[in-house]
């Protein structure tokens, strides 16, 4: 780890320490009394914008001390309020960005309790951007988890998947119903046990783009995994993990690429070793197809560089993104339809538009054919937020860095208009929002916390595109959020945070025996759709869009984690972290 660490990431590897000695460090849980001021609960650099939400009508002053002291440092009156309808809240702003001095304050606000601590530290995202980054190697399928890398979440290894077998609706000629291949590694896609081509699709390409746009901050952290110290970044090496899966899902007789990999039914909440049902690969899809192309074009590109740790790695992922691409044009609208025999997560995609137009942009960039230009250049269509089902903006995001490799200046007018014109209409909605978010009550869907995230991640390109300051800043807005500045008052991050999940829908962290989550994952966040209602024995506390969250391992349809969910938050947070000046 680099000496210039912040303190929070000192304190997060303290605490993992501590644990993993079984002595514990108890915070507030989510249910804890608490002021209804909102903050980011793990602070704010000392150039950011620091906005803290005060849920009152009432016109008010504040001022801001040092912990510990009663001089007042900075003072004020809170803006006009607004009332916010996802929950039902009337809210005021309190602006303390001038407050630039590294160090904990309080927020006194007349007539309420003393807020929780206001940090102000250089390095206030360094700690999660890493710890979300490691809670990948947590959900690291076919190797044990050592206790000198995985602390009190050591574990056996499970699911070695060498033994694969091919489902009916995979059969091939040559890979007969019932045959076996072998296909390792990869992660653990959410509370389950199953590996998802599509849904790796969209995580893969986030952490690859926080490492290709910005490099500085992850050379040199130090995830605390088993690469660690090896002349890769932690970021490439725990992606590697992953990509060498993906790589085992194309059938080597034909370019096309199976679906998923994943046991017939979801298994009961048991440790990793103790799901022995038999693991298949179910049918080949054009969604997962073109997914496998873009991934594997982008990282091609990426890992070049390390030819000597990684030799043939780039020319061999260019190939199969290559003749991933040959079938996907063959086959252009094999969607993935669940066999009757299985019940685990369908990722199901009739729309393939998108992904067509992602994977035509990876692949322009990989080998500069004119011909994958003009292909993404008819499906482009229009960039919008991320997802694992509309993954059309992933392709714009990659063709600018930087602009002169697009073929002309239409072409780089295009693209950087298009990033642009997404990216203000969320920082306009963020502006008028009362609580600073350009989240609306439609928005709030499972994984909704994601959404947060990939707002924030749109917003960053147009800052990166010289859209001004004031995208940073939303982008800062939305991060604060995750981190603890919304109406539940709870860090959505596991570990980091004064009140954060504690009983998130993942297996690993229910049937481990350990009290405390596996840090550093992501509660998919607010969902008033409340899907598993009827499998929770207790109820959620509200409907209202930004409220209906449960803490409870039921609770698949708000607080689950996935790597698609935790993707972004490394990237958002890396990239906010890198991206705000040191002073002002």
């Amino acid at each position: 780890m680099e000496v210039t660490a912040s303190r929070q990431w000192m304190q997060a590897l303290l605490a993992t320490t501590l644990l993993a000695l079984g002595i514990g460090c108890d915070a507030a849980g989510p249910g804890a009394a608490q002021a209804p001021v909102r903050a980011n609960q793990l602070g704010y650099p000392p150039a950011a914008r620091k906005l803290v939400v005060v849920e009152t009508s009432a016109p008010a002053r504040f001022r801001v001390v040092a912990e510990g002291r009663d001089e007042p440092l900075l003072q004020g009156q809170l803006q006009p309020a607004g009332h916010w309808e996802p929950a039902a809240r009337d809210v005021a702003l309190a602006d303390l960005s001038a407050l630039a001095t590294p160090g904990r304050y309080r927020l006194l606000v007349d007539g309420m309790a003393p807020s929780d601590p206001i940090v102000v530290d250089a390095g206030a995202y360094a700690g999660v951007a890493m710890g979300a980054l490691k809670g990948f190697y947590f959900h690291r399928a076919s190797t044990p988890l050592a206790r000198g890398h995985a602390g009190r979440w050591a574990r056996k290894a499970g699911h070695p998947d060498d033994k694969v077998l091919v489902h009916a609706s995979a059969a091939s000629p040559g890979r007969k119903a019932g045959s076996r291949i072998t296909a390792p590694r990869g992660w653990y896609d959410a509370g389950d046990y199953g590996k998802y081509v599509v849904n790796s699709g969209i995580t893969l390409w986030t952490l690859l783009a926080a490492w290709e746009h910005y490099p500085e901050f992850f050379r040199g952290r130090d995830a605390g995994i088993p690469e660690s110290g090896d002349a890769v970044p932690d970021i490439l090496d725990e992606a590697l993990w992953n990509l060498q899966w993906m790589l085992a899902m194309q059938d080597p007789a034909d370019g096309g690429v199976y679906h998923k990999l994943t046991t017939l039914q979801f298994s009961a909440m048991v440790m990793p070793h103790q799901d022995t049902a038999p693991r298949y690969v179910m049918a080949k899809s054009t969604a997962a197809t073109l997914d496998f192309a873009a991934v594997m074009a982008m990282a091609s590109r990426i890992y070049a560089p390390y030819e000597a740790q990684f030799p043939g790695l780039a020319r061999r992922m260019a190939d199969a993104a290559q003749q991933a691409w040959a079938w996907a044009l063959a086959n252009p609208q094999v969607e993935y339809r669940q066999p009757a025999d299985v019940g685990t997560g369908a990722y199901g995609d009739a729309y393939l538009e998108d992904e067509f137009a992602w994977a035509a942009a990876e692949l322009y960039l990989l080998t500069g054919e004119p011909g994958y230009w003009e292909a993404f250049h008819q499906r482009a269509g229009v960039p919008g937020v991320p997802g694992w089902a509309d993954v059309r903006a992933l392709g714009w995001i990659s063709l600018p860095p930087p602009l002169p490799r697009l073929p002309d200046d239409a072409a780089r007018g295009q693209v950087r208009e298009g990033l642009l014109q997404v990216a203000r209409g969320l920082q306009e909605r963020e502006a008028q929002s009362p609580w600073k978010l350009a989240m609306r009550g439609e928005d709030f869907v499972w994984g909704s916390n994601a959404v947060v995230l990939n707002q924030a991640l749109l917003m960053l390109q147009g800052y990166r595109l010289g859209g001004g300051r004031e995208l940073l800043d939303a982008a800062q807005s939305h991060l604060d959020w995750v981190l603890g500045r919304n109406p539940l008052g709870v860090s959505f991050v596991t570990g980091f945070g004064l009140r954060t999940p504690m009983h998130v829908h993942d297996r690993l962290s229910v049937a481990d025996g350990v009290r405390e989550p596996v840090p550093g994952w992501l509660s998919g966040g607010p969902n008033p759709a409340q899907q598993d209602r009827r499998d929770c024995p207790v109820s959620y506390p509200s409907k209202l869009p930004a409220l209906s969250w449960l803490d409870h391992e039921c609770s698949y349809a708000s607080n689950e984690v996935a790597i698609n969910w935790n993707a972004p938050l490394v990237y958002v947070a890396a990239a906010v972290q890198a991206l705000t000046p040191v002073e002002e």
